[in-house]
């Protein structure tokens, strides 16, 4: 594509050279750059990529895009040959570089982003049922995975990728026939511009509280709010939590959005009434297309309803039939996210991807509230981040649950003990009954042979991720595996 045609739109860009020249692709990264490429330099958090320009241009680089702020350092270091563009912010513009590269591929689909500081992916996963029951076929991006349809492109690294990445899974949605897709939209990629250029269709707030605030995040809620009513600037439709009482401020930050709400305290446009929840599924009482409707969904959790809700307002304004909706909540499953798991020793194991304080809270709380037996929590903390947290969740998990199991998750490159032993001084300002079991299948063992019949086993931290990071090397670790492996050993012991 022409280079002039790669800039349209960019506004503020400055620069000399020639633009009629054509880039046969877009890069940020100059370990990736090809003969004839256009190359984007970043100032990221820990790499600047300002710093890499002459690798580029050694690397074939025809055009060079970099930070206004940058441009007399970096000058001299361009030959008269390479066109040199400077923008005053550089990922605004990757981000319409990369929607002009791809021929604006979100254009061409219905668009719904859902932001919220908990249940964006499964919110995202039902709402792709739900389509995809309507016979319209669509592509999903989020924390889990990318998937078309049923084919999943590849697992996420984040939960928003970058511009770049983004409009190329867009692009190769539309050339495979999709009709719709649905993203998580993380704050971060509000803020920093990864989404800048998509054509949404429709927003949906599920949720706010803390997380996500540190130096290379947001420095205070108030920031991290205001990147999530971003999408919302972007969107001509909304739906919001109405129980949430930060939710409910969108509508005068975001006056250009037609927003409805939902929930189940509260006065709103979307109801749920007469709500049942037990260890396996919750059902209740919705008015779906102008009737009174049951739906019932295998995610238990009072969460889960508010999940329910939000994408059964995005199914009936695009237009899908009650019975479709109805079907598709039935079935629907989200690798580990409140993901029950079938074993023939007949005990309840929940695998949850609850990493965070809040999270924590959230689904062992949950799982208090209709657990008739006790409620066992197996978790650990991950290396190489967050130690403040370790101890919050040690004395969180000691207040809920009934038995606490703390033990290994992706210690990375720390001392799996030297973890275990800072949640424990968490726990131990709590009377909970509880053991260190370091070594996470034995943890995990333990809990099975402990459980009875009404007790629920949850076992929190990893989710849908199928390794355990050590020192750098991700090894293999699919704690559905594990558990069906220990179920035959426990037969074999007994």
């Amino acid at each position: 594509m022409e280079l002039k045609k790669i800039l349209m739109g960019v506004e503020g860009l400055k620069g000399k050279g020639n633009l009629d020249i054509d880039i046969p692709n877009i890069t940020s990264d100059s370990r990736e750059v090809k003969k004839g490429d256009l190359f984007v330099a970043i100032q990221g958090f820990d790499v600047d990529g300002h710093n890499y320009i002459e690798q580029a241009i050694q690397a074939g680089a025809q055009a060079i895009l970099v930070n206004a702020s940058k441009v007399k350092e970096i000058a001299s270091k361009v030959p008269e040959n390479v066109t040199l563009l400077a923008i005053p912010d550089t990922r605004i513009a990757l981000a319409k570089c990369a929607c002009n590269y791809y021929d604006n591929p979100s254009r061409k689909l219905q668009l719904v982003g859902v932001t919220g500081t908990k249940g964006k992916t499964t919110t995202t996963f039902m709402i792709k049922e739900i389509l995809e029951r309507q016979g319209i076929k669509t592509g999903l991006i989020g924390t889990i995975a990318t998937y078309i349809g049923n084919k999943k492109l590849e697992d996420s690294d984040r939960t928003t990728p970058d511009s770049l990445k983004l409009q190329s899974f867009f692009a190769q949605m539309v050339e495979e026939g999709c009709k719709a897709a649905v993203m998580e939209v993380s704050s971060q990629s509000l803020k920093l511009h990864r989404v800048d250029g998509c054509d949404f269709n429709i927003g949906v707030f599920t949720n706010f509280s803390e997380d996500h605030i540190s130096e290379k995040e947001h420095p205070d809620m108030e920031d991290y709010f205001n990147s999530k009513v971003m999408l919302f600037k972007m969107c001509p439709y909304g739906f919001i939590n109405v129980d949430d009482f930060n939710t409910i401020r969108v509508s005068k930050l975001a006056p250009n959005c037609d927003i409805k709400t939902y929930g189940i305290d509260n006065d709103c446009n979307l109801l749920a009434k007469d709500i049942t929840i037990t260890n396996s599924y919750v059902d209740f009482r919705v008015k779906i297309n102008g009737k009174n409707e049951r739906i019932k969904t295998y995610i238990p959790g009072r969460f889960s309803v508010y999940n329910s809700l939000a994408a059964i307002s995005v199914a009936e304004k695009l237009g899908c039939d009650t019975q479709n909706i109805k079907s598709a909540l039935e079935v629907v499953r989200v690798p580990g996210r409140s993901e029950l798991v079938d074993n023939s020793l007949g005990l309840t194991i929940m695998i949850d991807y609850a990493h965070s304080p809040e999270s924590l809270q959230s689904i062992l709380q949950a799982v208090k509230a209709y657990t008739r037996g006790r409620v066992i929590s197996v978790f650990g903390c991950g290396g190489d981040r967050d130690p403040g947290k370790r101890p919050i969740m040690g004395e969180i998990s000691g207040k809920i649950a009934n038995y606490t199991i703390i033990t290994s998750d992706n210690p990375r490159t720390e001392d799996p003990d030297k973890i275990v032993k800072q949640i424990e001084e968490g726990i131990k300002k709590t009377k909970a009954k509880y053991e260190c079991i370091v070594d996470r299948t034995q943890a995990i063992k333990k809990a099975m042979t402990m459980a009875a019949k009404n007790d629920i086993i949850v076992l929190a931290g990893k989710g849908h991720e199928t390794y355990q990071e050590i020192n750098h090397v991700k090894n293999p670790y699919d704690e559905r595996i594990i558990i069906k492996n220990l179920v035959e050993e426990i037969k074999g012991e007994n």
